[in-house]
């Protein structure tokens, strides 16, 4: 039976938020047809299957539907194959490789916006305008509402994604890299109930995120 690895990503300083995701580090055992059912039944918004620990091959799924490059999802399956003792050189999502490396308790992937899902943009004047939000605005069903907290350090971000199947997401790693480019430079992301992302941009274009990676259980998950 495939065993789970549920795990909370882009942590925040105080403990406090962190987006929930599931990964199983034995993915072949889950075949490819019953994927996408095991990633809606889990409902998280991403979970991971990796199909070859050792060369860091593996699968992400929304609800809804499966992408070729998320960052939470990527950085939490860093970390957690650093936990368990692989040196896998890269990960293999279906985007590309991806570079990974850990720091001070911190867990980095380096992403290419272009991979990420075509996010809008909406920025607001305050974080309290974001904050207030009850919903997506203008009924956008991908969009980052983002403001400013202190120019140039603090952003305060809600993503919406109901077209992932996502109505909400607590910490969004693939919007930091869009967002972190569009911005053009090192950024800190406040997002959700408390989740922090850290996102800096790399020269040949690409976007380095990072963030706190924390193990809220394993167990079996019948298949």
């Amino acid at each position: 039976m495939p065993r789970i690895h549920v795990l909370k990503v882009f942590v925040g300083e105080d403990g406090r938020g962190g987006n929930p995701l599931g990964v199983f580090l034995d993915g072949g055992a889950v075949p490819e047809d019953r994927r996408q059912d095991v990633a809606a039944d889990l409902g998280f918004s991403e979970t991971v299957f990796v199909d070859d620990p050792e060369s860091g091959e593996l699968r992400i799924f929304t609800p809804a539907t499966e992408l070729p490059f998320a960052g939470h999802p990527l950085v939490g399956t860093a970390w957690l194959l650093a936990r368990e003792g692989y040196e896998a050189p890269v990960l293999r999502p279906p985007a590309g490789p991806i570079p990974y490396s850990t720091s001070g308790g911190y867990t980095y992937v380096v992403g290419r916006p272009e991979w990420a899902p075509a996010f809008e943009h909406v920025e607001l004047t305050s974080p309290t305008e974001v904050e207030a939000l009850a919903g997506p605005p203008e009924s956008h069903d991908l969009v980052g509402v983002w403001a400013w907290e202190e120019k140039g350090t603090g952003v305060r971000v809600r993503v919406f994604a109901p077209r992932l199947g996502v109505e909400e997401d607590e910490a969004t790693g693939a919007y930091a890299v869009r967002l972190c480019a569009l911005l053009g430079e090192e950024i800190e992301i406040h997002q959700g109930e408390g989740s922090l992302i850290v996102a800096r941009p790399e020269p040949d274009g690409g976007v380095r995120i990072g963030g706190k990676v924390e193990l809220v259980e394993e167990r079996e998950y019948p298949v």
